[in-house]
């Protein structure tokens, strides 16, 4: 077979030595975006992508279709309003609404009203304790650099903003809505250079007033990569500083209170400060503090203490470790003869909520859902009630939102995503399967009721920061196996499926345990019928790209197909670039011997050998990502087709402009997965669809 005419790539002999290593990097030049060759280059993939794929129009329409379900999400009650998002059939983009006290629905900010290019995103939003002002975040072209505002809410009237620099940063009202506690990165101009996407600070802001008279409350002389949350209490008294190093599985925490000093100048309190867990407070109606913490219980436990006595001597537990399912949330319910504490549950990451006593932790009851499937966000309202919602969807059902009153003990189909779709029979199985060193992993398949094995197959897994696999509506999986493929999800370690342990298990000197995990799913896949390493195709993004990045270059013979998105793959450079500097307590950092062994050991983009038969490969990497910078794919991808031994199995990159690692208009989501699973079902011999 002729050979792929790939666009040519120029292979420099650079390298650079590290604690002994000579580590080549032919390809760094593509780490330049503005390189008029490194344009050039791009250009050319894009070209060759376009003109290689086989793009199926029955993906594309199915999916779409699917997608048409829309979305609804969970109520945030403040005051007399409720707020809530949903997307209608025909919306690119989920619209927030609140409810007045009269019972009217109204949009409070349509992100295709802002911008009907679709490219601005809402991030996030934040109503006052009253329901009176509204502060909300956007960003354009999927840069994730969001702009705070504040709006009226009875107005419609926006009344302050922009604030910039608030990427990630969480809104804290005070109560009267005159100021909130935020998150804000200090300006390029002082910080080292290189360093601005780090240096956030927590900051007071009253409303109305210019941003650059906020008083700096926070974070002055910490580590430069530290992500700060902060809250306060309903009743206004209390307010929390939490700081953690990057994504570090552990943070440091702080409490004031506010009777007893200015907003300005809070007199913290040390909570917990230099220890190896996860923490964080609620400050009951009841007047006892309450404390999520996984300190001394990987699976998480709620314990009470006083809040004038914070400190960890003082936690008693109200809900202990469960030695099977991990403490993913609570709710308290206290407008009842007996107060009750809702709690919810991941078994094996399947959501289950059970009902307790609130004054002693015993449990009493458990919540009905609707199925075994994923359940999130259980609100109550701040002022108390009888009431919770809460969300819940599985690989079948479109989010809906479910409300329990403990007064019947029952549970309602409060609000359905709005469209009516019809969605195709599948049957979801949970197996368990063991990897190199014994450990048995979980892992979902699913597939169509009449499928006969072995079929083409799609393994995804994610494996990294404790994040859970769990079961929901996606388009994509529903595509694929309506088709007649299998697609499968591991619970690989590295997750949150299991606690904190499995989480550690999967991060650090143990990251390769997740390969291996990944490669025990896909013999176990194979060894029981589902499908064949021809016909097996893996999928992963982010995180998950380094995963399938290592996995087609330590097992190319296992694997038929692969797509990689939004990756890491240069694990020696990987801090250098985007938000790296913050994983490397996930990862390591190069620049400690030890931990440089751990990256260089499995770096993907090191790890490609010429003369090798990879599988298909796609790229797929988006040019405004600010995470994760696509050179991790633009060098991969220029190694590979460099050293791709079988002509018959392309690797292509697909280079998309203006959108970047998180929300997208649903038109550009549908673009995407169209491509990936026409891509995958060509080189797994899918036929169908």
């Amino acid at each position: 077979m002729t050979p792929m005419p790939y666009p040519p790539a120029r292979r420099d002999d650079q390298a650079e030595e590290l604690h002994g290593i000579r580590v080549p990097d032919p390809y760094r030049w593509l780490e330049d975006p503005d390189d008029p060759a490194t344009k050039e280059w791009l250009d050319a993939q894009q070209a060759l992508f376009t003109a290689t794929l086989d793009s199926r129009p029955a993906f594309r329409d199915r999916i779409a279709e699917l997608l048409r379900s829309g979305s609804v999400g969970v109520p945030v009650w403040r005051g007399k309003r409720s707020f809530f998002m949903r997307r209608t059939p025909d919306q690119e983009h989920s619209v927030l609404y609140t409810v007045d006290p009269d019972g009217t629905e109204r949009v409070l900010i349509d992100p295709m009203a802002l911008d009907p290019s679709g490219l601005t995103t809402l991030d996030s939003w934040q109503p006052d304790k009253e329901g009176r002002l509204l502060a909300y975040q956007i960003s354009v072209g999927g840069d994730e650099e969001s702009n705070v505002y504040v709006l009226d809410i009875g107005s419609g009237d926006r009344i302050d903003g922009p604030i910039d620099r608030c990427r990630y940063s969480p809104i804290a009202w005070l109560p009267g809505g005159e100021a909130f506690y935020y998150v804000r990165r200090l300006p390029a101009s002082a910080v080292p250079a290189g360093e601005d996407q780090y240096h956030r600070r927590v900051f007071l802001h009253q409303v109305g007033a210019p941003s650059d008279e906020d008083v700096e409350i926070f974070g002055h002389g910490m580590e430069k990569t530290n992500y700060y949350g902060v809250g306060v209490s309903r009743d206004g008294r209390w307010l929390t500083i939490s700081a953690s190093r990057g994504t570090a599985p552990r943070n440091d925490l702080w409490v004031a209170d506010l009777a007893a000093s200015p907003p300005e100048s809070p007199a913290l309190v040390t909570v917990q400060e230099g220890v190896d867990a996860q923490t964080s407070l609620h400050f009951g109606r009841d007047g006892r503090l309450y404390v999520f913490t996984d300190r001394d219980a990987p699976r998480g436990r709620v314990c009470v203490t006083d809040p004038q006595r914070p400190g960890h001597e003082h936690w008693r537990d109200l809900i202990a470790e469960d030695p099977e399912a991990v403490l993913s949330d609570y709710a308290i319910l206290d407008e009842l003869g007996s107060p009750v504490m809702l709690v919810g549950w991941t078994r094996h990451a399947i959501s289950e909520i059970t009902v307790h006593d609130l004054a002693t932790g015993a449990k009493t009851g458990d919540v009905p859902t609707p199925g075994l499937g994923t359940i999130g966000g259980i609100i109550e309202r701040p002022e108390g009630g009888h009431e919770a919602w809460f969300s819940y969807t599985d690989n079948t059902t479109p989010p809906t939102i479910q409300r329990y009153d403990a007064r019947t003990g029952q549970t309602t189909l409060w609000a359905s995503s709005p469209g009516a779709v019809e969605v195709p029979a599948v049957k979801t199985e949970q197996v368990v399967y063991t990897s190199a060193d014994g450990t048995e992993v979980h892992m979902l398949v699913i597939s169509r009721p009449d499928t006969t094995s072995p079929r083409p197959t799609i393994l995804y897994g994610y494996g990294g920061f404790g994040i859970s696999m769990t079961p929901g509506y996606s388009a994509s999986i529903l595509t694929w196996v309506e088709a007649g493929g299998v697609y499968a999800i591991a619970q690989l370690r590295g997750g949150g499926e299991q606690g904190e342990e499995w989480h550690r298990a999967g991060m650090l000197a143990g990251k390769p345990r997740v390969y291996e995990d990944l490669h025990a799913a896909a013999e176990h896949l194979i060894a029981t019928g589902v499908t064949t390493s021809a016909t097996l195709g893996i999928s992963g993004g982010s995180n998950g790209g380094l995963l399938v990045g290592a996995a087609l270059t330590q097992r190319p013979d296992l694997y038929a197909a692969v797509v990689c998105s939004a990756p890491l793959l240069d694990m020696i450079r990987y801090e250098r670039f985007g938000l790296g500097a913050t994983w490397n307590v996930e990862y390591g950092s190069a620049d400690v011997a030890e931990e440089f062994a751990w990256l260089w050991s499995y770096s993907p983009y090191h790890h490609v050998r010429e003369g090798v038969s990879y599988p298909a490969t796609l790229f797929s990497v988006f040019a405004s990502d600010t995470r994760v910078h696509p050179m991790h794919a633009w060098k991969m991808c220029a190694a590979l087709q460099h050293a791709q031994a079988d002509p018959a199995r392309p690797v292509l990159l697909r280079n998309e402009t203006e959108v970047g690692h998180g929300a997208r208009a649903v038109s550009k989501s549908v673009d995407l997965a169209a491509d990936q699973l026409s891509f995958l079902a060509e080189h797994t011999g899918l036929r169908e669809g």
